[in-house]
């Protein structure tokens, strides 16, 4: 077995895809602490520099010392506290929805949710955007259904799809995320919400890069376009902490706790990371100004990359990809921009699909427009070259 192992890393490196794990520590002001060197920060999701902010590590730091370290057992046994269900009604209020649970991650909740509502129906498809997170993949694999997936941002497609198979199941799910991870643009919601009443199917999306950056008062895209049945969502990006909430109906939530793997047989999120959680929702609703630098911190990047003819991939958001194809072209800038003090990280299959290596630039609100500066004059330094 490890010749096969060190066979399947041989291949991986010669593709060059091999990956190592590499200290970093976040810092202030958009920056990054990496091999002892302060980087300009590109690669990181802390969105809008809550990860370091003083009345979150507070919280946690208090809740820890009030409640302990850890749950000390799963939700369903002991581990359900009162500071779970606080939370809980507060990302209800956030969402705007009749109720809400904490997950460990939102990959742990994509994993376990989507196979416990495929397992309701006795014949159930999945209709999912062809370039949904590695975690909605993984809970279609593990769901009992039929899963077909439409053309990235294509509802005509999934119209298409629906019309031809819909008939022939006794349930339908339609799964999205509201901004795509690796590409940095948004679903069509509001289309995506008529297609799922058409065809009685229950809407699915993921706010994970949306949460606390997009919608109104950072609530995410589904606080503009309500209608989903399921929202999940993360604490672990703009947010600042760990952890991730589905919001949903009290209906949703009952079958979930009855029904979902993920959150029966996993030990309950710990009190520090509940009150990191309960902190980000005081100050999220009230950051519409660091929203704002955030969303004109893309358009400088979205405007610089587009006029040296790069692709970014119709990017509307914090995340703006820069494609620049093969795996060693994406090395090579990666490692042009840590030379000039730029901290912005090669993506390269099987993240994102073959030839569509890149640059994935995350943007933080700690950031300045002098800093987006230096990293596009650092490119065209490369492009040039």
């Amino acid at each position: 077995m490890l010749d096969y192992i060190r066979q399947s890393l041989d291949r991986i490196a010669a593709k060059d895809r091999r990956r190592v794990l590499r200290p970093a520590q976040l810092a202030g002001g958009g920056r990054i602490m990496r091999d002892g060197r302060e980087l300009l920060d590109f690669s990181s999701n802390d969105y809008l520099g809550l990860a370091r902010h003083p009345l979150l590590a507070e919280r946690a730091a208090d809740y820890a010392r009030r409640l302990g370290a850890g749950a000390g057992a799963s939700r369903l046994i002991t581990g359900t506290s009162a500071e779970h269900e606080a939370v809980e009604a507060r990302i209800a209020a956030f969402k705007g929805s009749e109720a809400a649970l904490v997950m460990a991650s939102g990959w742990q909740a994509n994993a376990g949710i989507i196979p416990a509502l495929a397992n309701a129906a006795p014949n159930t498809a999945i209709f999912a955007d062809e370039l949904v997170h590695n975690s909605i993949h993984a809970g279609c694999r593990g769901a009992k259904a039929d899963v077909h997936f439409y053309r990235h941002n294509d509802a005509s497609d999934l119209q298409r799809l629906l019309n031809d198979h819909a008939s022939k199941y006794d349930a339908r799910i339609i799964i999205t995320e509201s901004v795509f991870s690796m590409d940095g643009d948004r679903a069509d919601l509001a289309a995506l919400n008529a297609i799922a009443r058409k065809h009685d199917a229950l809407l699915y999306v993921d706010e994970a890069h949306a949460t606390g950056v997009l919608g109104k008062g950072g609530a995410g895209l589904t606080a503009d376009n309500p209608g989903a049945d399921i929202v999940m969502g993360t604490f672990s990006k703009a947010m600042g902490g760990f952890g991730a909430y589905v919001a949903c109906s009290d209906l949703m939530r009952d079958y979930l706790i009855n029904m979902c793997a993920g959150l029966i047989f996993s030990t309950a999120t710990p009190p520090a990371l509940l009150g990191a959680m309960d902190a980000a929702l005081d100050i999220v609703p009230d950051m519409d100004a660091e929203r704002a630098h955030l969303a004109e911190l893309g358009e400088q990047l979205r405007e610089g990359l587009n006029g040296m003819g790069f692709d970014t991939l119709g990017s509307t958001s914090q995340i703006v990809p820069l494609v620049v194809g093969p795996e060693s072209d994406a090395l090579a800038l990666g490692q042009h921009l840590i030379e000039r003090g730029i901290a912005a990280l090669p993506i390269r299959p099987p993240t994102v699909p073959k030839g569509t290596s890149r640059i994935r630039l995350a943007l933080r609100s700690t950031l300045e427009s002098a800093d987006v500066t230096k990293a596009l004059e650092a490119i065209a330094e490369w492009k040039a070259a």
